[in-house]
């Protein structure tokens, strides 16, 4: 199993914030010990909003591929809807190329909204303006020169568009939250699957992951191209109680924060420990703990190849992550190496 982070490049450590500029080295510098300690995968994610660093999310990667050299890089998601995507696959094939093969994509609606009104689209159009820039987005990465037609971009009449990646086959993931029809979709097209899922119970996906799976077999794709990965937020420290101590403060002023914006009620500390609990979402322990629930997750899902921390949302500090990557390469990777 893969085992990465995601990051939303935030520069909002605590209540009082860093500066933008000390945000992002440190994260440069989070990456590249991800990169030593033998982590698979760094996503980061794109946001329009202030607090957040990721609105460009390939420069950020660009950066970090100079600094790293066997991690994958990859966005976490890319809001395609928002994006063009001949843009779009001209800023990740020149990561690719920067990063000699380690880049891929996971391009998704996204959960925030605000990319639709900055760039002058209509929110009533969500779902079709991404059904049809992942069409044409494919259609880039499969040919050279393309010949496309849609709604919402100008036609392609046999254009070519470089660069071109220099892997053959540029991975493209596509993020889905809790509709059965991206799943569907994603399974239809071959692509693997990545899921964001950032409360309650992970095994409440199995339904969905299934028809992944059921779509993709019936498309004539097999089991190894049908890849499942679990995005899911959490935190490693030295044991279950310093962890818990440390994550809990942040992340219920966080989801507060976002409830606020989104209509959910707040989060109590009953709430809370359920969702630390041996099937809640949150991945947050000791190495022991932690290693044991990505298994526990990956056996409720009946198998999953990726998962990925989302970490740096909770008010912890930059020490504090940097030592929880040095325990998921040191003490979690090992243990998962093991179980397999």
């Amino acid at each position: 199993m893969e085992i990465g982070i995601d990051s939303f490049a935030s520069a909002m450590y605590g209540t009082t914030g860093i500066t933008p500029a000390l945000a992002m080295k440190e994260l440069l510098e989070r990456i590249e010990l991800a990169d030593q300690v033998g982590l698979s995968v760094f996503g980061i994610g794109e946001h329009h909003k202030k607090g957040f660093l990721d609105s460009s999310p390939a420069v950020i990667l660009a950066a970090a591929a100079a600094r790293t050299n066997n991690i994958r890089l990859t966005s976490a998601v890319a809001v395609l809807g928002a994006a063009d995507p001949v843009r779009l696959f001209q800023s990740f094939a020149t990561l690719d190329i920067i990063s000699e093969g380690r880049t891929e994509m996971v391009v998704g609606r996204g959960s925030s909204i605000e990319a639709y009104r900055l760039f002058g689209l209509n929110l009533s159009d969500y779902d079709e303006l991404f059904r049809e820039k992942l069409d044409l987005l494919l259609e880039i990465r499969k040919n050279e020169f393309v010949t496309w037609k849609g709604r919402f971009r100008p036609s392609i009449d046999n254009l070519p568009v470089y660069p071109r990646p220099l892997q053959e086959k540029l991975p493209v993931w596509l993020g889905v939250g809790g509709t059965p029809a991206s799943f569907e979709r994603a399974g239809r097209l071959g692509l693997p699957l990545m899921m964001a899922v950032i409360g309650g119970f992970t095994e409440r996906f199995k339904p969905l992951v299934d028809i992944y799976r059921a779509a993709g077999a019936k498309a004539g794709f097999s089991s190894e191209d049908l890849k499942v990965g679990l995005h899911s937020p959490g935190y490693v420290a030295e044991n279950d109680v310093i962890a818990i101590a440390e994550y809990y403060p942040g992340h219920a002023d966080q989801w507060n924060q976002i409830g606020k914006e989104r209509g959910w009620a707040p989060i109590t500390r009953s709430q809370f420990d359920l969702n630390v609990g041996p099937k809640g979402v949150l991945v947050v322990g000791g190495p022991e703990t932690v290693a044991q629930k990505i298994i526990n997750h990956s056996e409720s899902l009946g198998g999953i190849q990726r998962f990925t921390f989302q970490m740096d949302n909770a008010g912890l500090s930059h020490v504090q992550l940097m030592k929880a990557i040095e325990l998921i390469g040191s003490k979690i990777i090992p243990i998962l190496q093991a179980n397999q």
